[in-house]
């Protein structure tokens, strides 16, 4: 592959992520990539290792289940003197798709849920929802076995706005 194809290739990634101005997931930034047959899996996950180690984009999996990643100020300095390289097609897909999907995406990219052990034999379970880099809901839960500490995690990704509006009601 023509190293002028692999830098396209990066540069669609470094778009998406400034585009969003959130963190997104990398399963919703693979889904957009590899269904759109921008590039293959192996071709993805080679350049996001590539964008980590020149510090152009950050992942964060410290979070169960999911890596986030975002855009550094030096990744958004490399797109501003190279983003004429896109061409007017892949952005209009990818600036369609991002208006069409943004609520979704930000949705679920505002969802944490991770667990640890404790100094005893359980684990604290802590979910929470934010938007615009606001917490709006934290929670902490202790649980006796890493396989509940699990199922919660899991759970409230599939059932988090039905708790939260529970929350609402219940409290307000």
């Amino acid at each position: 592959m023509s190293q002028e194809l692999l830098t396209l290739y990066k540069l669609i990634i470094l778009y998406i992520l400034d585009k969003v101005k959130f963190k997104m997931t990398y399963i919703q930034l693979s889904r957009f990539i590899l269904e759109r047959e921008y590039m293959n899996f192996i071709t993805l996950q080679q350049l996001l290792s590539d964008l980590c180690d020149t510090e152009l984009i950050e992942m964060d999996d410290s979070h169960t289940n999911r890596t986030y990643l975002s855009i550094t100020a030096e990744g958004q300095k490399t797109l501003s003197y190279f983003k004429g390289r896109i061409g007017k097609a892949i952005i209009a897909d990818i600036d369609s798709f991002l208006a069409e999907n943004n609520l979704e995406l930000k949705s679920e990219a505002s969802l944490t849920a991770d667990y640890r052990r404790t100094a005893g034999s359980e684990y604290a379970v802590s979910l929470s929802v934010s938007e615009r880099d606001e917490v709006l809901v934290n929670v902490t839960l202790s649980v006796p076995t890493e396989n509940l500490a699990q199922n919660v995690c899991e759970n409230w990704y599939r059932k988090n706005q039905q708790i939260y509006k529970y929350l609402v009601e219940e409290l307000f």
